[in-house]
């Protein structure tokens, strides 16, 4: 595996010349951080894509291509203590995360090697190392869960921050308005990340929601919120140390509405006729994560072509040996169907 490339941790480097400190803008190391995982993701889902088609990745596969800039932006405003909690698009915050891409590779293909052992598969894996309390396959119900974490920050006083991530599409759950008012009631600590990529499932979040500024959906709750370009890494990561200051000042929730956009189907199973390619083209020409980060660090002279092509043939090189753990490791033993279901505590 080549060094360049080892997936980072989920704080980017700190103490190297041109690392950035939270609140100042993001220096050359910072940047270059962020723009390895971002890459890291876009590689590894669509390497995930490919097994799909392969048939090595059996059951629902939701990829997270396009929606980079969110989860590495906010994990670069994140602390050790933070909590991450998900949906089933998942992939890119294990890996943002700082989980291995050989295991959640090997998770996805069903083998023993993976983090749920091969039995939990895409939309359930977790990481108590990494604080990553799983993608959820129940639209909407890992934002309960996320506020109980929340609930658990403020009870150890451990100073953590629960980043609780939903999409448009569970908006309108009635669970969501539940947790806002006790999160809001308790001032419990959680960060609640709305990824609006603008269709939930096959329908456009205007046919959804009688209201589409969703940063708003908790006023009735004086819980205040921000909308974000999701789309830009730097804007999400300032977005995202400003509500952490509130949650850990003892304030309550704060909701982030990020602005982002899918370029795959909902699911692999989706063909997203609902769209025309001009659409999804005109969004990768002008808005993409990656591209314009890429063109921020040739123009800021922090990094040059020869030193990006360098970090892509790495992290390819990663991405390539997850995908060869994986069809290396072993299926899990029928003998182990009912193991690992009950953990006495």
């Amino acid at each position: 595996m080549a060094k360049a490339a080892k997936p980072a941790s989920k704080r980017p480097p700190k103490g190297k010349k041109g690392a950035a400190k939270k609140g100042k803008t993001p220096g050359a190391d910072e940047l270059l951080h962020c723009y390895r995982q971002m890459l890291l993701i876009r590689r590894f889902e669509e390497k995930a894509g490919q097994l799909y088609g392969m048939g090595l990745i059996g059951g629902f596969c939701h990829l997270y291509i396009g929606q980079e800039a969110v989860v590495v932006g906010m994990m670069a405003a994140a602390d050790p203590n933070d909590s991450i909690i998900t949906s089933y698009r998942d992939h890119g915050h294990m890996l943002a995360c700082g989980m291995d891409p050989k295991g959640v590779m090997a998770e996805l293909t069903g083998r023993r090697g993976g983090y749920s052992k091969g039995k939990g598969g895409s939309m359930h894996m977790f990481s108590r190392e990494k604080n990553f309390f799983g993608g959820h396959g129940i639209v909407g119900a890992q934002v309960s869960i996320g506020t109980g974490l929340a609930f658990a920050h403020k009870l150890k006083k451990d100073g953590g921050v629960c980043h609780a991530y939903f999409g448009d599409g569970a908006v309108n759950q009635g669970q969501i308005y539940e947790v806002f008012n006790m999160a809001q009631l308790w001032k419990l600590p959680v960060i609640y990340v709305i990824e609006n990529n603008r269709y939930g499932m096959g329908t456009a979040i205007e046919r959804a929601s009688a209201t589409t500024e969703l940063y708003r959906r908790g006023d009735s709750f004086a819980i205040p919120g921000k909308q974000v370009d999701g789309m830009d890494v730097i804007a999400v990561k300032e977005a995202g140390e400003k509500a952490a200051q509130w949650c850990r000042a003892g304030k309550g929730p704060f909701i982030l509405e990020m602005k982002t956009y899918r370029y795959r189907g909902h699911s692999m199973s989706d063909p997203a006729k609902y769209r025309d390619k001009e659409e999804v083209s005109k969004v990768r020409k002008k808005s993409d994560p990656i591209d314009n980060l890429r063109d921020k660090l040739i123009s800021g002279k922090a990094a040059g072509e020869a030193t990006l092509k360098d970090i892509d043939k790495d992290i390819k090189a990663v991405v390539t040996a997850a995908a060869e753990f994986a069809q290396q490791s072993q299926e899990p033993d029928p003998s182990e169907l009912y193991t690992d279901v009950l953990v006495d505590v």
